[in-house]
């Protein structure tokens, strides 16, 4: 009788144990289940992958003509997707916003570094970063422009940086090109000084100054 009692309580307590283990792994794929239809999942994606969405995400504000002194009102909003699929990513993207100033020189556009701004994006909130304080507008007599783009990854390294084909004085966004698939967007800024980018363009360079004179071996 004894024994009946304790076989009978001990299937009870496996019985309910592994009911205890379903009920457990149930939750545990329901959890998972709703982690992963609660944000999108982005660890695998490309270069390509993460530059599209991207691409998605950010706008300029205050850039439209470039007329002005300075572009104090001038941002990049990184804001969530609107098209699409608009979950916040599961893992943040790492987002450089990168400022060159492009001046024209007689090999062609001189590209410098002004400023580069990281930060952490999952595409649920809006982030803004203001136009740096101080960009070359062209006043000193040459013809300059803006760029910015908006990349993920790492910084760009020597060969990926950007490159203008063509005069910049007439140069779009066409005309610049990345040595790598990561950037989402980027904008080539109208020159504060238009006219000084129209004299650049229209002066005609120097002819050659003839010689007169005999050369030493002439007979």
């Amino acid at each position: 009788m004894h024994t009946t009692k304790t076989r009978f309580r001990h299937g009870a307590l496996t019985a309910g144990a592994a009911v205890l283990a379903l009920l457990a792994v149930g939750c545990s794929k329901a959890s998972a289940g709703a982690q992963t239809g609660g944000c999108r999942d982005d660890a695998e994606w490309s270069e390509r992958q993460q530059a599209a969405w991207l691409r998605s995400a950010v706008a300029f504000q205050g850039t439209t003509d470039g007329a002005g002194p300075s572009y104090a009102k001038a941002s990049v909003v990184l804001h969530p997707p609107r098209t699409g699929d608009v979950r916040a990513l599961c893992r943040p993207l790492a987002v450089q916003v990168e400022f060159w100033a492009l001046t024209a020189r007689s090999t062609g556009p001189e590209t410098s570094f002004v400023m580069r701004h990281e930060l952490s994006m999952d595409g649920s909130n809006t982030r803004t970063v203001a136009f740096p304080s101080g960009l070359p507008t062209g006043r000193d007599g040459t013809c300059t422009r803006v760029l910015v783009a908006a990349y993920a990854g790492r910084p760009l390294a020597g060969g990926e940086l950007p490159r203008v084909t063509g005069e910049l004085a007439t140069a779009g966004d066409a005309d610049v090109r990345f040595g790598t698939e990561w950037i989402g967007v980027h904008r080539l800024l109208p020159a504060q000084d238009p006219a000084q980018c129209d004299a650049d363009r229209s002066t005609p360079n120097p002819s050659p100054t003839a010689s007169t004179g005999w050369d030493i071996y002439h007979p």
